[in-house]
């Protein structure tokens, strides 16, 4: 990783003494030696365990992080507000959402499932995005420097910040993630994991999702899928339906829920990432790029989410 992270990027005195807020002085936090061996993604080295409400994506002072409905901005990363506008100038999913001109997010999830007798259908979800109903009254997206997120992507070939400079700027994204780890159903054979996703275009194109899955900033593995479009309503639908988990992330999910502690679990997430890219298969441009970070939900609600455009000022 890099020397400096990127939650280092951002000044906590500055938060702070912006929203009011005393800053209460409390020790760095460093995973216990019993973690480092049971998971292969800990990071090195003992300490002493915190509560963990004090838990962030990436090593940086302390705040509040599970947030409650409606989500406020997510601390770990300088977002600047976005302008208001008195009159609608666009559709009501731009600026307020996944997308751009081109193509637009309606819904992601990953879930898993039990299907037994008609009567005992049972479904989990882990993460999800719902686009589907934009509305005016819905706020706009804050912005997160890209360059706070480089670290955490790989930097070869492919990675996130060529794409950024490549651009079109408009068609990057940030997702934080709180996902639902507290679910009954029994890991047992007949359990499907999965992912679905579904985009609208006033385009008719075949479209190509690349998903890599990142450890400490190092592409581990890659899925790559493509889909073609399906007129309806008006506009061209593309969905990837029940596309089975890889198995890297199922041993993933089954390791991080045997950590006894959500401190633990958050520890081991902040170094873990997801970048999804979405591009024109026949030209190759870039349609969307969406970079996701994660931690564990304690809310009651299940899995929550907050999304930023990323820039580069």
């Amino acid at each position: 990783m890099a020397a400096m992270s990127s939650a280092q990027l951002v000044s906590a005195t500055a938060i702070q003494n912006k929203l009011g807020v005393p800053r209460i002085p409390q020790p760095p936090f460093q995973p216990t030696p019993g973690a480092t061996e049971l998971f292969q993604f800990w990071s090195d080295g003992p300490g002493q365990p915190r509560p963990p409400q004090d838990i962030k994506p990436f090593s940086q002072p302390p705040y509040p992080m599970q947030p409650a409905p409606p989500l406020p901005a997510v601390p770990g990363y300088n977002a600047s507000p976005a302008s208001l506008s008195p009159v609608p100038t666009g559709p009501a999913w731009q600026g307020r959402s996944i997308g751009t001109p081109k193509l637009r997010l309606v819904e992601f999830l990953a879930f898993m499932e039990q299907q037994g007798e008609p009567d005992t259908y049972n479904k989990h979800l882990y993460v999800h995005i719902s686009q589907s109903n934009p509305s005016y009254s819905d706020a706009l997206l804050e912005s997160v420097d890209v360059r706070q997120i480089y670290d955490k992507f790989p930097e070869k070939k492919g990675g996130l910040k060529e794409l950024y400079e490549k651009g079109p700027p408009n068609a990057f994204f940030l997702v934080k993630f709180w996902a639902d780890l507290n679910t009954s159903i029994q890991d047992e054979p007949g359990v499907f994991y999965g992912v679905s996703s579904q985009y609208e275009s006033p385009e008719n194109m075949t479209i190509t999702c690349s998903s890599k899955v990142c450890s400490f900033g190092k592409q581990v593995v890659e899925k790559v899928e493509t889909e073609y479009a399906r007129f309806e309503n008006g506009r061209f639908l593309y969905r990837i339906h029940r596309s089975p988990m890889c198995e890297y992330l199922i041993n993933f999910i089954h390791k991080l829920k045997q950590l006894p502690e959500k401190y633990m679990m958050n520890s081991v997430l902040e170094n873990f990432t997801i970048l999804q890219v979405v591009t024109n298969r026949e030209t190759q441009e870039l349609l969307l790029c969406i970079a996701y970070v994660f931690e564990v939900s304690t809310s009651e609600h299940g899995a929550q989410h907050h999304i930023y455009r990323l820039v580069k000022d």
